[in-house]
């Protein structure tokens, strides 16, 4: 008769996944901390800053174009032959307009910046970490964390809500000019009804989600990049796991918080 060790029980499997899975958000949490903590007290690196926003968000600049424009043509044609069944299509510039600055300009937007630059942060220090440069740093008297991750963190919180907000204004233009083309909906009409439909705080809310999301882009892809070990081959895997795990969170976290912004704020 065979016995079972511990590690054949599914149960046993389970809280260990559990505990490796709070032993990780305990751990993002207190990297969340530092950063905070390195934020405000000197030195800080203000130039670093910049020089990450650039990297981070100009250079993003070209494919938010693109992924803009298509989002907003895209939306217009299927609501806009949705809508036609039933006489609708002059509901079109509202519920387009209100779907992409609430929610599919954030998520969009999110999603690729979290492709392009979390897995970038992810490879760039855990290359460095794995070269021992971040220890050099550490060996140096500096904090890795003032030094590498804190101007990502915040470029990534300034840039995001700037991406999303030219994505949005790009996505309305895409539904206008696909809105005149297919179902004779003027322009002057579709933006006076996107400027009666949409208020404030519709389009704030999606700046302070995607702020939100910059944060945790961020942290998750510097966290991994401390972390890795095992040469190219660690720095691929890392590069993977930060794609996917940010991914993960962003699309939990937009979750709730829209269900707060709906109860507290866009009533």
């Amino acid at each position: 008769m065979q016995i079972l060790s511990t590690k054949d029980i599914p149960i046993y499997n389970l809280k260990k996944r559990l505990l490796r899975l709070f032993y990780f958000i305990g751990e993002l949490f207190y990297l969340f901390l530092d950063i905070l903590k390195c934020s405000f007290s000197r030195p800080f690196y203000f130039y670093r800053v910049i020089e990450q926003i650039v990297s981070l968000g100009v250079q993003s600049i070209s494919i938010t174009v693109v992924i803009g424009f298509a989002m907003g043509t895209v939306m217009t044609l299927n609501f806009g032959y949705g809508l036609s069944k039933f006489g609708g299509t002059l509901y079109v510039p509202g519920i387009v307009s209100l779907s992409i600055l609430r929610e599919m300009a954030p998520i969009f937007t999110s999603l690729l910046v979290a492709g392009r630059i979390g897995s970038g942060m992810a490879a760039e220090i855990g290359s460095m970490n794995v070269n021992q440069q971040v220890d050099a740093i550490r060996a140096m008297g500096t904090s890795p964390i003032r030094v590498l991750v804190v101007p990502r963190f915040w470029a990534s919180v300034i840039s995001l809500p700037l991406l999303t907000g030219l994505a949005g204004f790009l996505g309305l233009v895409g539904g206008a000019i696909i809105a005149n083309g297919e179902f004779q909906i003027p322009p002057p009409f579709y933006i006076n009804k996107v400027i009666e439909i949409v208020k404030i705080h519709d389009f704030a809310s999606g700046l302070l989600k995607t702020s939100i999301f910059g944060g945790i882009i961020a942290v998750v892809g510097c966290y991994k990049g401390l972390r890795t070990k095992d040469g190219t081959r660690g720095v691929g895997e890392s590069t993977t796991y930060v794609v996917v795990i940010s991914s993960i969170i962003i699309l939990i976290t937009n979750f709730f918080l829209s269900k707060l912004f709906f109860l507290f704020w866009l009533q």
